[in-house]
């Protein structure tokens, strides 16, 4: 026996026009009344947890993109935040440097303690190799006025003289070297003496009698005769004193007061007396 026509249910358009009704009036219900929303709120509730599966994937590619993006702005943000720090460090060192050469320079400058004195920077460029002969090359020459016997200081005291100038540089003959010789005086007390190169970094102060009034620690300046060296430049500073009774002289040693052996720049100086006898000499 065919039991079809008992069994067979409601047709799909019969279905389609059920669930579009009841949809209908859900909504109209919705709209005019609150009480659908107790039961939309439990629906979502209930359906979060399948919600947040389906968006699971999406939300986690967004995340992970977005980590990663922050992740290579942060990585270049620091890369330039350390170029930018070397950058300023190397010109911090640069600053530095600048600012040590000024105070220098400044110290120097003052160092020139008589108005109608003229003064002029130069800088070191060479060293004699030869440890007997102590010497250096300045890069001033002619075309800069520099001549024969032209003193030369730094910012602490007498470094020496001029002993051979072209047209862009000169030799200096230091106060150190056994051939050179300067007239000072003791600071103290007016004591005229000669500071000789003893050929090492010292100065030897030769024909003092051991009675002579000098002491460890007095401050030797230039005394201005031999019109070479300008009046009261600090030359060395003594520390040691020999005397022997057995011996007309003492034996005196004084150490300079310029850094002979860290000069970098230094002061051409050009003092009256010499001004003077140039302009005797161009008349």
């Amino acid at each position: 026996m065919n039991y079809t026509l008992f069994i067979q249910g409601p047709s799909l358009v019969s279905r389609l026009l059920l669930v579009v009704g009841l949809s209908i009036v859900f909504m109209v219900s919705d709209h005019h009344s609150t009480y659908l929303d107790s039961v939309r709120t439990g629906l979502s509730t209930l359906l979060y947890p399948l919600r947040y599966l389906v968006n699971l994937p999406v939300s986690a590619t967004s995340s992970f993109s977005e980590t990663f993006a922050s992740r290579e702005l942060l990585l270049q943000q620091n890369r330039e935040l350390r170029h930018k720090q070397l950058l300023l460090e190397v010109r911090m060192q640069k600053m530095a440097a600048i600012e040590q050469e000024n105070r220098r320079l400044r110290a120097m400058l003052k160092s020139s303690k008589e108005d109608w004195e003229r003064v002029l920077v130069a800088e070191m460029v060479a060293v004699d190799s030869d440890p007997y002969r102590h010497r250096m090359k300045i890069n001033r020459g002619i075309v800069n006025g520099v001549f024969i016997g032209h003193p030369v200081i730094d910012a602490l005291g007498v470094v020496g003289q001029v002993v051979a100038t072209d047209t862009f540089h000169s030799d200096l003959l230091l106060i150190t070297d056994p051939s050179h010789s300067l007239p000072v005086r003791v600071l103290r007390n007016g004591l005229r003496a000669v500071a000789v190169g003893s050929g090492k970094h010292l100065l030897d102060i030769p024909h003092l009698p051991n009675n002579a009034d000098i002491r460890e620690g007095d401050l030797l300046v230039t005394s201005g005769l031999g019109q070479r060296f300008p009046a009261d430049y600090p030359v060395a500073r003594v520390v040691t004193i020999r005397r022997d009774p057995a011996r007309t002289f003492a034996q005196v040693e004084a150490e300079p007061t310029a850094k002979l052996q860290q000069a970098q720049e230094l002061l051409l100086i050009w003092s009256e007396p010499v001004l003077a006898a140039e302009d005797d000499a161009g008349g």
